[in-house]
């Protein structure tokens, strides 16, 4: 195995940055079991997939790209899986699977091909940060319901503020406060500090009710359970096939975001990418929503991680969590909703890659951060950016801007909005 580095000193460096960004980003152990639950999938459960698609995914990213990345599954994608696939297409979980295995699979035959080197020259920097910006601003929402902090406003607004005299809202809020102070002052582990201290103080005063589900490691005897269990008895179906499309574009342009963002050296992207896409069809297998690269990767890589030595490291540590998955029984909403609130902030920082200064760039993005969260359908956000681009380019006298690959992508979002209308 080799990783490329010809200092002891630039070990430990890589081994540190590796621990960062394990601690960085360990709360998905508890939060992406907590959004699959509302997907149907047993929590005592999915927190081995969990585990074992995020040690997997940064196994394969140290060996095979050398790349600080670490793979785990991702919030917003362990969204579109659950509130849209499942709740919004009223699928079942053993659909999704399905629907992420051939997704994946089309993503791997993306990014062992010259068409990822394509994609990436040919989508605008602005339409794939529009993507990241729009899921982001989703799950701030989605937080913000956990906690209970909004609800339905009823006939008078789309929203209003939540009752702030109960027990979950406060403590959500609570929450908040600290882990921003915690990630502020960048605290290692700020996130799942945060989680334990809110879990923690809803135990002692016994402020809201516990959650229900019992996990613990020897349940790690019924995890075959998930194995291999996508249900493509719709495989031929026009809503199989239409959700198929919009996750490949999900995982497709949020990877390639993603990875271009964090990454220093970019001759790492095209293994990365590819180590990515092969980890998200494995996931599908373990049955788990698809692993995307950690934003949180940026933590270890600040901290000096430049190779696989990083994500081997942060691989290891997701083996060793399995000792500690008996805590999170422990772990209520309101402790939960704050990591959930703030990583989508994170996330809309990317809006900073758009040029805010070109209507034309920045309105198809718009549209995608704006219907993304409003309409509770991540795909129906990016239909409306593709479909928008090639309109407001040629309205701009900016043709030239656009190229085919483009226009194809726009016609193929444009077919997916009218026969979700219609056909559906």
């Amino acid at each position: 195995m080799a990783f490329q580095v010809g200092h002891k000193n630039q070990v430990r460096t890589e081994i540190l940055a590796g621990i960062t960004s394990f601690f960085a980003i360990s709360y998905i152990i508890i939060v992406n079991p907590m959004i699959l639950k509302d997907a149907g999938i047993p929590a005592n459960l999915s927190v081995f997939a969990t585990i074992f698609s995020s040690a997997i995914g940064c196994f394969i990213m140290g060996i095979w790209a050398k790349a600080p990345i670490v793979l785990t599954p991702g919030m917003g994608v362990n969204a579109f899986f659950t509130y849209t696939l499942v709740v919004g297409m009223h699928l079942t979980w053993q659909q999704a699977v399905a629907i992420s295995f051939f997704s994946s699979f089309i993503y791997v035959g993306i990014a062992f091909t010259s068409l990822s080197e394509r994609l990436s020259a040919l989508i605008p920097a602005s339409l794939k940060a529009g993507i990241t910006v729009g899921i982001g601003l989703f799950l701030v929402v989605l937080g913000l319901e956990k906690a209970e902090l909004i609800r339905s406003g009823g006939t008078q607004s789309l929203l209003a503020l939540g009752d702030l005299s109960q027990a979950t809202p406060l403590l959500a809020l609570l929450g908040l406060t600290v882990t921003l102070v915690l990630y502020l002052r960048q605290t290692p582990g700020s996130f799942i500090v945060g989680i334990f201290l809110i879990s923690g103080l809803a135990g002692i005063f016994k402020l809201v009710p516990q959650a229900t589900t019992q996990i613990t490691i020897s349940q790690i005897r019924d995890y075959p359970q998930l194995l291999m269990q996508g249900d493509f008895s719709s495989l031929w179906t026009l809503k199989f096939g239409l959700a198929v499309f919009s996750m490949t574009m999900i995982l497709v342009f949020e990877s390639m975001g993603l990875l271009e963002g964090l990454l220093t050296d970019q001759q790492q992207f095209k293994r990365a990418f590819q180590a990515s896409a092969v980890t998200t069809l494995l996931s599908g297998f373990l049955g788990t929503s698809p692993t995307v690269a950690a934003a949180e990767s940026a933590s270890g890589i600040e901290s000096g991680g430049r190779t696989g030595i990083t994500a081997f490291t942060a691989g290891t540590l997701f083996l060793g969590a399995l000792f500690f998955i008996p805590l999170l029984r422990f772990v209520p909403q309101a402790a939960i909703a704050p990591v959930i609130i703030i990583t989508g902030a994170l996330m809309m920082m990317q809006v900073q890659a758009i040029d805010l200064q070109d209507f034309t760039e920045w309105f198809p993005a718009f549209l995608m951060i704006v219907l993304i969260p409003l309409t509770g359908s991540i795909s129906t956000g990016l239909a409306f950016g593709f479909v928008f681009y090639p309109i407001v380019k040629w309205a701009g006298h900016k043709t030239r801007q656009l190229n085919w690959t483009l226009v194809g992508l726009a016609m193929l979002f444009l077919l997916e909005l009218i026969c979700n209308t219609f056909l559906m």
